[in-house]
């Protein structure tokens, strides 16, 4: 009978993957064939079934055979990866590293900003029993529930990984280094224990949580749930590249996505500095990027406060203790209440917003829990609207000013001055129709500030919208930089780019522009 399937950490079919099943019959050998699929002669009921195979973390559990409703058992391939639970924290709060490595390794604690600061060193782990410091995975879709490592073996005070957050907000990472030099960085977002400057900035970690497919899921990989089949060949089997509606989405309904699960795609290479060109597919719109904003500010002299998005929807960050926000990069994904108290801050209270990315707050997502959400993408059709934002909530241009638009999406370039009257020119010797953002460190998409994904002014944006500079992206496809001011003294600039903060280290014209805005809505300009 098929008994079920074995797959890796990313759902992937393991094939010849040896399986013994004991129980009070005695045992049974069996191996996976090249779709995962596990047969063997066995009646329904409950066995110990014993998984090994070179290359993978050997395990034992504990099923129940069912006629007809294969189990699904996962294996994680040897290696080294880690993140911190909770991956945000306030400042004296505690976090534990979950680590899963196969040879000892050391571990240092590390903070990103202009300069890649060492704090201290964590030390040196390993285990009495062989191969002691390798995780153990659920079986199943555990990208719903998260991989909850540590969760075996770790039940002594001797065993326990909790480290205290510094004082200090920002973007921190660990730095694992096994003794044969395998590195892994995974980043640990402090905030403070109370407000310590007048410039929140805010981690987009929404969205991180959506492009990880740690797990063999992702809000674009099996965003819906996983199929009931593990993957053979990617081009062969998964809708996002043999349905042609996929990017549509076609349902309403998706499981959750755990914050509970390592976060490849946010991984620095261990000698990368901020000044360096942002190499790989991932990480040019995830946490790497945002380290170079975050660098920028240092360098520039301005104090900031680091929270994740996750803090922002909990409550944890008091938007009014704070003269302006920053969001940036790709902070696609918001709960409503998100939105609603940044707009009522903005609108209502004159706050000030510096939005330096592009495809943001594009998509609505409820949180279940604090570390479990749905990213609510709809279903298509129905009437026409903005973004999937709107289709729950209302279009983010009434906030924004601008909302996504495929034109330009995977293309970068420069912007063209439309509006150098404007204070934001000032200083930088820019005029109508000169270009500036020629220089980035986006590899994924280079080619200047405007790009990867790119914001424009909608039928919902505020009538005093004023469009400053445009993308000089083909296919009308450009970014349009635009500012405009709410009744209350409220500010809104958005950038409407992804690779804006790309460029924000590496082009005089981008630098000063941000500059001016920050120093105006600081009220030091």
């Amino acid at each position: 009978m098929l008994v079920g399937y074995v797959s890796d950490e990313r759902y992937v079919a393991l094939a010849d993957i040896l399986l013994e099943f004991e129980n009070a019959s005695g045992s049974v050998e069996a191996r996976s064939r090249a779709t995962g699929a596990v047969y063997a002669e066995i009646a329904p009921g409950p066995y110990k079934v014993t998984l090994a195979c070179r290359g993978f973390g050997s395990k034992s559990v504990q099923i129940t055979v069912k006629e007809g409703e294969p189990y699904h058992f996962r294996l994680l391939s040897d290696g080294l990866w880690g993140y911190m639970w909770p991956k945000w924290v306030q400042a004296g709060e505690k976090s534990e590293f979950r680590v899963h490595a196969v040879e000892a390794y050391k571990l240092e604690l590390w903070r990103y900003g202009w300069t890649k600061e060492f704090i201290r060193t964590i030390g040196w782990y390993d285990e009495h029993g062989p191969r002691a410091t390798m995780q153990i995975s659920p079986d199943g879709d555990y990208t719903q529930t998260g991989i909850r490592w540590n969760t075996q073996g770790y039940s002594s005070p001797i065993h326990h990984q909790y480290l205290e957050a510094p004082a200090r907000s920002g973007l921190y990472y660990f730095h694992a280094k096994t003794e044969s030099g395998v590195f892994f960085s995974f980043p640990w977002i402090v905030a403070p224990s109370r407000p310590q400057a007048q410039v929140a900035v805010l981690a987009s970690n929404i969205t991180w949580n959506a492009y990880n497919n740690f797990g063999g899921r992702s809000n674009y990989i099996h965003p819906d749930r996983c199929p009931p089949t593990p993957t053979v060949n990617a081009r062969l089997d998964l809708k996002r590249y043999t349905d042609p509606t996929h990017r549509y989405y076609d349902t309403e309904e998706y499981a959750p996505l755990s914050f509970d699960r390592p976060e490849p795609i946010n991984h620095v290479p261990e000698h990368v500095r901020v000044t360096d060109p942002i190499e790989g597919r991932a990480a040019c719109h995830v946490a790497p990027t945002e380290w170079r904003l975050l660098g920028w500010l240092e360098r520039e002299g301005f104090e900031y406060d680091l929270y994740a998005e996750t803090q922002f929807h909990a409550g944890v960050l008091n938007l009014d203790e704070y003269r302006v926000l920053i969001i940036s990069t790709h902070p696609e994904y918001w709960s409503k209440e998100m939105y609603i108290r940044l707009k009522a801050w903005v609108v209502e209270r004159g706050g000030r917003l510096l939005y330096l990315g592009g495809n943001g707050l594009n998509c609505a997502v409820e949180f279940l829990d604090t570390y479990t959400v749905i990213y609510r993408n709809g279903a298509g059709g129905g009437p026409p609207t903005e973004s999937r934002f709107h289709q729950y909530v209302e279009s983010e241009a009434n906030l924004l000013g601008i909302v996504y638009t495929d034109p330009g999406a995977m293309t970068a370039a420069p912007y063209r001055v439309v509006d150098a009257s404007h204070w934001v020119f000032t200083g930088t010797g820019l005029k109508s129709g000169d270009v500036f953002g020629e220089r980035s460190l986006h590899m994924r998409v280079p080619g200047g500030a405007s790009g990867h994904e790119t914001d424009k002014i909608s039928p919902s944006s505020p009538r005093n919208v004023t469009l400053l500079a445009k993308g000089m992206n083909p296919n009308d496809g450009g970014a349009e930089m635009v500012y405009y001011e709410t009744d209350s003294g409220g500010s809104i600039f958005s950038a409407g780019s992804i690779c804006y903060p790309s460029s924000i280290l590496v082009d005089d014209g981008v630098s000063k522009i941000t500059a001016n805005v920050l120093n105006r809505f600081l009220g030091l300009a």
